[in-house]
């Protein structure tokens, strides 16, 4: 009867839709594995661990074994009104163990299951628990560093927000009252409010095991704001400013669309100057996709590869050489970090130690590289708009419309999720044929 009650109860949560819509068959399976009581289910360790022993050995993996627990807990709220989470523990071990099988696209008790301290790397032990957990989860998910740093940051202003590291008793009145907080007296933008809610949402979802409730917060406005765009005589009065690796990395912005950290982060067997296209690698919402490789870059693409050639086999002799790999390719292929091909088209010309791993080795040039000299450059070519290396990109966007190009095709080189991101563009375009005169011009 109480599990009628139950999926009676769950159409009207707030819960997602997929979990109403797995959660009565996984009480079923657990009500089975209990003997099919007549009154409510028991819900303790004893019983839950030996029912998710089972799906374990029948080889259910550890992703719906967790949602299997979800859904008892949901149950135990519902019905039996037990406000301890007391399956908390279990969820984070079960979490854990999905996101290994995820990386290492294995089974569980393979061996590419069990080697975490190569994905999760160096980590200060002098750091609260809670935030090693965080930085832990983190790289599991391989989210990139500034991610990393910008949620652990979050986290550190919302303990201090709260003046309590203890965040597992401090939960939605506390959450909701520090964003309000950002938007009213910290006047930050909604992107920023955003940001701070997605790694205190990721801190009790994913790290304590915690389901919050809706969250009803103050909202920081999000105006409408136009892009800065470059005519064509502005553009053609920077190029000249800008000299060897730095009038390349101009050329892809411009001529092929690319972020300034797309663009960093380019890989020599990126671009492919026979085919005339680059390949962009885990861009923005880690996705990839391909663009145009300007005709007028080929020339200095060349000699430009032969001095990052150059560099690498100076680097191979001197034993260093290796390179960055994303996610786990590193140890499946232990050779690729030293292969030309995998190496950063923009290398900087310093050593660094990695923050995560701790190896010393060759990264990719810094924001400032590029940066400070675009700065340069506007100051010198005497332009009055606020442009930033990002300009280049909308440029690039707004004169292909201009030239008659499909936004449809736009969407794509620019990596667009949504057309309606694309079509910001065309209201700072200069539509050919719109003859409107100002009426001033028109008196005598």
């Amino acid at each position: 009867m109480s599990v009628a009650n139950f999926c009676a109860i769950l159409p009207g949560t707030k819960l997602p839709v997929t979990d109403k819509e797995w959660f009565p068959r996984w009480i079923r399976r657990y009500a089975s594995s209990c003997g099919d009581p007549a009154g409510k289910l028991p819900v303790s360790e004893n019983r839950v661990v030996p029912f998710l022993q089972a799906l374990r050995d029948h080889g259910t993996p550890a992703w719906q074994r967790l949602q299997a627990v979800k859904a008892i807990d949901a149950y135990r709220a519902l019905i039996l009104n037990a406000e301890a989470p007391h399956l908390q523990h279990i969820r984070i071990t079960l979490s854990r163990l999905a996101e290994q099988e995820k990386v290492a696209g294995a089974t569980p008790g393979s061996p590419g299951t069990r080697d975490e301290r190569h994905l999760v790397g160096h980590i200060d032990p002098s750091e609260p628990a809670v935030i090693k957990q965080v930085r832990r989860e983190l790289r599991l998910r391989h989210k990139a560093l500034p991610t990393e740093r910008a949620y652990v940051g979050w986290l550190i202003r919302f303990i201090q927000h709260c003046g309590s590291p203890d965040l597992e008793r401090l939960g939605e009145p506390e959450i909701k009252d520090f964003l309000t907080t950002l938007a009213v007296r910290g006047h930050v933008t909604a992107g920023t409010q955003n940001q701070a809610k997605c790694a205190l949402l990721f801190l009790y979802s994913t790290v304590l095991g915690r389901e919050l409730e809706f969250l009803d917060v103050a909202r920081a406005t999000k105006s409408p704001r136009l892009p800065v765009v470059l005519s064509r005589r502005e553009i053609d009065g920077l190029l000249p400013h800008f000299q060897g690796p730095r009038a390349l990395m101009f050329t892809f912005m411009y001529g092929s669309g690319l972020r300034h950290q797309e663009c960093r982060r380019l890989r020599v067997k990126d671009v492919c100057i026979d085919e005339g296209h680059v390949v962009v690698r885990s861009g923005k919402g880690d996705k990839d996709r391909i663009t145009v490789l300007p005709g007028r870059a080929r020339g200095m693409l060349a000699s430009h590869v032969e001095t990052v050639r150059r560099l690498h086999e100076h680097d191979l002799e001197s034993g260093i050489g290796g390179v960055f790999l994303p996610h786990a390719l590193e140890r499946k292929y232990p050779n690729a970090c030293r292969e030309f091909g995998w190496q950063w088209l923009f290398p900087s010309l310093q050593l660094a130690r990695d923050p995560r791993s701790g190896h010393v080795r060759r990264h990719h040039v810094s924001e400032r590289f590029f940066g400070d000299a675009f700065k340069r450059a506007v100051r010198l070519a005497g332009l009055t708009k606020h442009a930033v290396p990002h300009s280049l990109r909308h440029s690039f966007a707004t004169h292909l419309l201009e030239g008659g190009a499909d936004i449809r095709t736009v969407q794509d080189l620019l990596g667009h999720k949504d057309v309606s991101t694309t079509m910001i563009y065309l209201h700072v375009m200069n539509k050919p044929g719109l003859a409107v005169r100002s009426p001033i011009d028109s008196l005598a």
